[in-house]
């Protein structure tokens, strides 16, 4: 009897009259190719199988799906199983439910059932998603759950600590609080948080209180950005300033939030920070200045948001590349200014600031304009412990108003400069 062959197995001819032949493999007892009168090949495995009292055939699968040396290891492996009394198909239906059970426990999986349960109603739920797939997903999502260590984060971590420490600081956070989900879950086998002994102190360093407050070059340079960069990011910008509101808390802003009439704005609980149930809706007395950049915003008939780039339906995410933007273009200003001044523009550098620092400078100019500390502190809507620990909506109301009207006039003498100046800086913007 000859060996069977790749060659041979191609070459075997449709059965006569349509019965069904067997040719048998020398190598692995049992195995065979069976020939159809339709020329179709399979190879079969006979024998007794578990449960059985006579030898029977049982397809391993069709030629070319299966090469003879893959036929032959499977006969083997199933060979093997039924020495120790095991259904090698049952097996293999087993084998199927595990790698159906292990693709539900990837990583990636569980990521996303996380973003879809947990983050819809959050505040930060669109950034905390954003840094999920950008940053966990990519390096993460193939693995088992259950196989992520201690050590797969932490490499995570300190690679995001050299280019962005603070965003590593939160990437840590969210990592955390994935995992103590999915732990709590009790569906994906995970029995502790790989992330639980992770300290951020250790992995990034000791978080510094940031002072970084925006000189009034600065604040000229980013009002006059907002006007180059344009909607929606410009008018949020704009926002920031005039009000010291967080990012979202303005570019999420709604029609159904403002009362023109009492020139109030109500930002609602869920999008204000606070944690546990703990955020309070918010505010905002319209000063003139604000009420000017509103009027100026585009109106649409399909959704109710005012920042958005597809008709109103959803705000707008404003990200790291428009503060980018913003940033090259401030820079561009500022050595505008310094050569309207007789200096070397080549020396002129743009500190590093974030979004918050705006907050900041406002709260410092609030001071310096001898606004009291409870209203500056109502401005930002952060509440004061000890000495009341929230605020009622309507609280410090007229003294909110107030401030904000003196911090617009205070900023309107920054950002409107002199005729000559801004002359000046117009021709060094277009050289």
């Amino acid at each position: 009897m000859r060996a069977l062959t790749d060659a041979k197995v191609r070459s075997l001819k449709p059965a006569p009259g349509g019965k069904p032949y067997d040719v048998k493999d020398t190598q692995v007892p049992g195995l065979r190719v069976r020939v159809m009168g339709s020329g179709l090949r399979t190879f079969v495995l006979l024998s007794r199988f578990p449960g059985g009292t006579h030898p029977t055939r049982r397809a391993l699968g069709a030629y070319d799906d299966l090469t003879l040396e893959a036929a032959r290891d499977k006969a083997r492996a199933w060979r093997k199983l039924i020495r120790t009394g095991i259904d090698p198909q049952v097996q293999e239906e087993r084998d199927r439910q595990e790698a159906i059970r292990q693709q539900r426990i990837t990583f990636a999986a569980v990521a996303e059932d996380f973003i879809k349960e947990k983050l819809p109603a959050e505040r930060k739920g669109k950034e905390v998603e954003r840094d999920i797939r950008r940053d966990l997903i990519p390096v993460l999502g193939s693995l088992p759950i259950t196989e992520i260590s201690d050590l797969h984060i932490a490499t995570i971590i300190r690679s995001k600590k050299q280019e962005a420490p603070a965003q590593a600081r939160n990437l840590l956070g969210i990592a955390k609080r994935l995992f103590g989900w999915a732990k709590e879950q009790r569906v994906y086998g995970l029995t502790s948080n790989p992330c639980g002994e992770l300290r951020a102190k250790t992995l990034i360093g000791r978080k510094r209180r940031r002072e970084r407050i925006l000189s009034d070059d600065e604040l000229f340079a980013l009002w006059r950005a907002t006007a180059r960069i344009g909607y929606p990011a410009g008018p949020v910008y704009r926002v920031l300033l005039l009000a010291a509101l967080r990012l979202n808390e303005a570019a999420d802003a709604a029609c159904a939030e403002f009362n023109k009439s009492d020139r109030l704005w109500i930002i609602p609980a869920e999008r204000m920070k606070g944690r546990d149930g703990e955020a309070r809706p918010h505010a905002v007395p319209l000063s003139s200045d604000l009420l000017a950049v509103f009027d100026g915003l585009p109106r649409f008939k399909k959704g109710d948001h005012l920042f958005s780039t597809n008709w109103g339906v959803n705000p707008s995410w404003i990200g790291d590349k428009i503060k980018k933007r913003i940033d090259a273009r401030m820079l561009r200003t500022l050595r505008a200014l310094a050569r309207a001044r007789g200096e070397d523009p080549k020396k002129v550098r743009l500190d590093p600031w974030v979004n918050h620092d705006i907050r900041r400078t406002v709260r410092s100019h609030l001071s310096r304009l001898k606004v009291s500390e409870e209203a500056r502190e109502a401005v930002l809507a952060h509440a004061r412990p000890g000495i009341k620990g929230t605020y009622d909506l309507y609280d410090y109301l007229d003294e909110k108003r107030e401030a904000l009207e003196l911090w617009a006039g205070r900023l309107r003498s920054i950002v409107e400069p002199p005729a000559t100046t801004a002359n000046v800086i117009s021709l060094a913007a277009r050289a």
